[in-house]
């Protein structure tokens, strides 16, 4: 069926199947919306429907969309995409492409809804496999096989951000529908905004607020992401979940990665332990240039694409505008202050600085300064030189121990673990000194390669 055929007689036109999944695509400055609407009973799509408005283009897509899916189970329909919409128009020019584009994310969007309703038999060697559009999670999949089912999660939306940098965007989730397709894969996408909102972007700017240096993955991994692709592997009767971290897994604990420049498992420290059962982390014996050249030898086109270097709801904005946009908060003219109350310079704003931190205090001359503390209260910064930052006790709060001892404890993601025997109450005891120690970062406890808890560093 081509083109004018479908828009002479479009399919379900204004369906709305009873208690339907719907998902749409579009409405901005083109003016061209897509909305597909799928009755679904938990494994076969058994009514399809669609709306749209804008070019014609746009209304045959829809309907395209009716006559591909209509009475295909789930994981068939997820294998659909903008190249199987063109197809069944009989081609597309590119400047009406992008009716297959909107038409194919409405209907993922849609499937994405019917998914966390699905209840799928369990499938031997079936597993979920979290994609982002990057080199690392291509690979996983491609070191997955052919049972793999690609999902994404689409966590943030902001047209002052760049959805291209972002690994969480509805561009992302596009780029990683193309790749999971390209692989011979179906792919899910799940809507996490609101979730991701509450649970991760929230307790971060409160924790600004607060004067506080929180970590915003640790969360995401430990209590949003995670969870929630584990939860959809059990409705798609798959037995575990995938991910490109460069972690390991040992005696049903976290292990760091083979390569130490890019282990993650600090970011990975407040997991469960059941749900690290439920996890599979194939990039934990490979070293980096090894991911790039496996993604080179089976033509990935992701092989060459460089690694996100910001919080994903950050990327194409800078901190403070985020800060201003999402959490109302402005400059603050502030004193910078020595130990004794000495005013040496002026900020804007105690909650853009964070303990240890040298970059950024527009304080020029004679030996360099760290900031030593905040308080957001005071709105005052105190800085000096870097040996005042050493300490040998950190308080904690909510420390979760996973009934092993603990030889060295991580206290920030990029720095080494340090040497650390004790722990009274809520007091840590450190065998060497640790320097720009900040409250709202994560403690990890280890015990050799093995995490064994983590805690967050208090006041």
């Amino acid at each position: 069926m081509n083109l004018a055929l479908h828009l002479e007689r479009p399919r379900n036109r204004g369906l709305i199947p009873t208690d339907a999944f719907t998902g749409a695509a579009g409405g901005g400055a083109c003016g061209d919306l897509v909305r597909i609407s799928l009755g679904f009973d938990g494994e076969r799509i058994t009514e399809v429907g669609f709306d749209a408005s804008g070019c014609g283009a746009t209304i045959a897509a829809g309907s395209a969309v009716v006559a591909l899916v209509q009475q295909r189970t789930l994981l068939d329909a997820a294998r659909l995409g903008s190249e199987a919409i063109a197809r069944e128009l009989g081609g597309l020019s590119v400047a009406k492409r992008h009716a297959a584009e909107l038409a194919a994310d409405a209907l993922h969007r849609a499937l994405g809804h019917a998914a966390r309703r699905a209840a799928l038999a369990p499938v031997a060697g079936r597993r979920v496999v979290a994609l982002s559009g990057g080199v690392d999670s291509a690979v996983a999949a491609l070191l997955t096989g052919s049972r793999a089912i690609g999902v994404t999660l689409e966590l943030w939306s902001d047209p002052a951000s760049d959805g291209e940098k972002s690994c969480c965007s509805a561009q992302a989730v596009r780029a990683a529908r193309d790749l999971a397709h390209s692989l011979g894969l179906p792919h899910l996408s799940l809507d996490l905004r609101a979730e991701f909102r509450r649970g991760v972007v929230e307790p971060w700017l409160a924790g600004h607020v607060a004067g506080l240096t929180p970590n915003p993955c640790v969360r995401c991994n430990g209590e949003v992401r995670l969870d929630a692709m584990i939860e959809l592997a059990d409705r798609l009767g798959a037995e575990a979940l995938v991910t490109g971290h460069y972690a390991r897994v040992s005696d049903g604990l976290l292990r760091v990665a083979a390569d130490r420049e890019k282990d993650q498992s600090y970011s990975l420290a407040a997991v469960s332990p059941g749900s690290l059962g439920r996890l599979r982390f194939p990039l934990g014996e490979l070293r980096k240039g090894e991911t790039r050249e496996l993604a080179r030898r089976h033509g990935l086109p992701v092989a060459a694409k460089p690694d996100s270097q910001d919080l994903c709801f950050l990327a194409g904005t800078g901190r403070d505008a985020f800060f201003a946009r999402h959490g109302a908060i402005g400059a603050r003219d502030g004193a910078i202050v020595d130990p004794r109350g000495r005013e040496l310079g002026r900020h804007e704003g105690a909650h853009r600085y964070t303990v240890g931190q040298r970059k950024g205090l527009g304080i020029g001359g004679g030996q360099p300064l760290y900031v030593l503390r905040t308080d957001v209260d005071a709105n005052t910064i105190t800085v000096g030189p870097r040996e005042a930052l050493a300490t040998r006790a950190v308080r904690l709060r909510d420390t979760v121990l996973h009934g092993r001892s603990f030889d060295r404890v991580r206290l920030r993601y990029r720095q080494p673990p340090l040497r650390a025997h004790h722990l009274r109450g809520d007091l840590l005891e450190l065998d060497e000194p640790a320097y720009g120690v900040a409250p709202g970062q994560l403690a990890c406890f280890m015990d050799g390669e093995l995490v064994v808890g983590h805690a967050t560093v208090d006041r």
